[in-house]
């Protein structure tokens, strides 16, 4: 990271001229000297006045801090003493629990490393995760157990009290029996250091292809102190609702790690649904909402409605993220619940979730910016086509600098090559400026993802799909948009000689081997697919082609 002192910062945007280097303008609190350090530990020694952790929306069970932090030692014992050690990969398979954080923070002080997935992930793509990083140990519930089925994994169940006797499943203990552990004050701890990886998250990062992200305890710690450097918590009595899905950078960040550091309550959502979210914001007096900008449309759409039905009296701050919200949508908002701030981040997988934020009401008026960049970050803006560093208010794309920035991608020295340059600099695929006051502002995307409702989808993991179906000779995939989702994915279709192939025969066909979240919602059958001279796909012909009836 470059030294600032000795240089020309100007105040206002945080521009130097002298490297092209935009720099934060937020106060940067002091990264922990100590080298030998996890972010379990970082988290657990924390001062506050804490008393519950958190509590389950549906049905009331809580974890009071010391509760939590018994379960996390007994976990990390019956682990180890299961013969997982420093750099084991353990994996994840579960929706938002109390139990959740338990088995990260745990995995996480041993120095082996915590890999999620999405519980509507399919066998296929499960495996697939499976294969790449090698885990030793599985968590998951009794229902999603099948997913697993041929992996031969060793499997931990979360939601039941002795062990079941499971098909095609190696079930070798439950978080119960853990739970009953007494943590061994003998047990001999192996060293951790702040550059250990400690988590191993899969994104479609800039190219496609899902790629596991290599987070290391520093980047935890790092993006912990900036999560509670925008928020003051300190006074008052503040909860905050989980209804982002834990297993993402967003949720796993913010909810199983940095909140746990203010002593701030956590309510858990299982999973989203808007009437329980609103339910539990008013059982439970939450007084922040974090949430993808989908449900904030639905918020101001509904809000006569949810007003009438619902005291949202406690509620002081929503925080979106996944995209910038419109003018209108914050207008909106601002308009029927104007006690209420909103509050907007950007970051990515490989930032560890944050990048930039907006920290006042008076911020997110900068309608259409991410925000200011977070403590500690250092960005550039640069030409796609010459390679050059620009000034404000000249676009281009991304790139990110500071301590929360990922190790690289696991086992892919040439993906981690084309994203993560020598200086450290992370290539976002994100086109932006920054103006004159130093807010950012993303005004296209270079990686060709698809945004679904907070989730990313790669086109080529679906076009690499379609092309083994029979009847199709070539597809291209593209983001149509849509007012409640963002995005959805659209195909174009190219069928062989003499096939009648359907527009739902082809929905049908990819339903059946991807997530829902990525599931084609549109097609379009077509002659050829538009190609550059060196066959790369001209995505932007075909949006064109699709947007033009809008």
């Amino acid at each position: 990271m470059a030294q600032k002192r000795n240089l020309v910062i100007d105040p206002k945007s945080g521009f130097c001229k002298s490297n092209s280097v935009f720099y934060s303008k937020r106060k940067t609190p002091a990264h922990p000297l100590n080298h030998s350090l996890d972010v379990t530990t970082f988290i657990s020694s924390r001062a506050h006045h804490g008393k519950i952790a958190f509590v389950d929306a549906s049905t009331g069970r809580h974890l009071t801090f010391p509760d939590l932090w018994l379960a996390v030692d007994s976990v990390a014992t019956f682990l180890s003493e299961m013969g997982v050690k420093k750099g084991h990969v353990i994996f994840l398979l579960s929706p938002n629990s109390i139990s959740f954080p338990v088995v990260c923070l745990a995995v996480m002080s041993l120095g082996a490393v915590i890999t999620t997935t999405n519980p509507l992930n399919t066998d296929r793509e499960i495996a697939k995760q499976i294969t790449d990083s090698k885990p030793v140990l599985a968590f998951t519930i009794r229902e999603l157990v099948p997913k697993l089925a041929g992996s031969n994994l060793r499997i931990v169940l979360l939601d039941e009290q002795s062990i079941p006797t499971v098909q095609n499943a190696r079930i070798v203990a439950t978080l119960e029996e853990m739970l009953k552990k007494h943590p061994s004050g003998t047990r001999v701890r192996e060293r951790v250091n702040q550059d250990d990886t400690a988590t191993l998250l899969y994104s479609s990062g800039t190219t496609g292809a899902s790629k596991g992200v290599v987070g290391s305890h520093k980047s935890l710690i790092a993006m912990v102190q900036i999560v509670l450097s925008r928020f003051n918590l300190d006074e008052g009595d503040h909860r905050f609702i989980c209804t982002v899905p834990m297993f993402h950078i967003y949720g796993l960040a913010v909810f199983a790690l940095a909140l746990l550091a203010s002593g701030t309550t956590v309510v858990i959502l299982s999973k989203y649904e808007m009437h329980d979210m609103l339910s539990a914001i008013e059982k439970y007096r939450v007084t922040y909402l974090p949430l993808v900008p989908p449900i904030l449309v639905a918020l101001v759409n509904s809000a006569d409605q949810i007003r009438n039905k619902y005291n949202l009296s406690s509620l002081q701050s929503v925080l979106s993220g996944g995209a910038p919200l419109s003018k209108e949508v914050i207008e909106g908002f601002v308009e029927r619940y104007p006690t209420v701030t909103i509050l907007q981040g950007y970051g990515l997988t490989e930032s560890s979730g944050v990048g930039a934020s907006t920290d006042s009401l008076e911020e997110s008026r900068r309608y259409g910016t991410a925000g200011l960049l977070s403590s500690g970050m250092e960005a550039k803006i640069v030409s796609p086509e010459t390679g050059e560093a620009l000034p404000v208010n000249r676009p281009g794309e991304l790139w990110l600098r500071g301590p929360t920035i990922m190790t690289g991608y696991f086992s892919n020295a040439e993906a981690t090559a084309s994203t993560l340059d020598s200086e450290g600099w992370l290539k976002t695929g994100d086109i932006c400026y920054i103006d004159d006051d130093g807010f950012i502002f993303v005004v296209d995307r270079l990686k060709e993802l698809i945004k679904y409702k907070g989730y990313q989808v790669p086109p080529a993991e679906l076009e690499a799909l379609l092309l083994t179906h029979p009847e199709i000779s070539d597809a291209a995939v593209i983001p149509f948009p849509d007012k409640e989702a963002g995005q959805c994915p659209m195909a174009y279709v190219v069928r062989k000689a003499g096939s009648n192939l359907s527009d739902r025969a082809v929905m049908d066909f990819v339903t059946g081997q991807v997530a829902p979240y990525k599931r084609i919602r549109r097609v379009a059958f077509i002659d050829s697919i538009p190609k550059n001279p060196s066959g790369k796909i001209l995505r932007k012909d075909l949006i064109q082609l699709a947007t033009s009836k809008l």
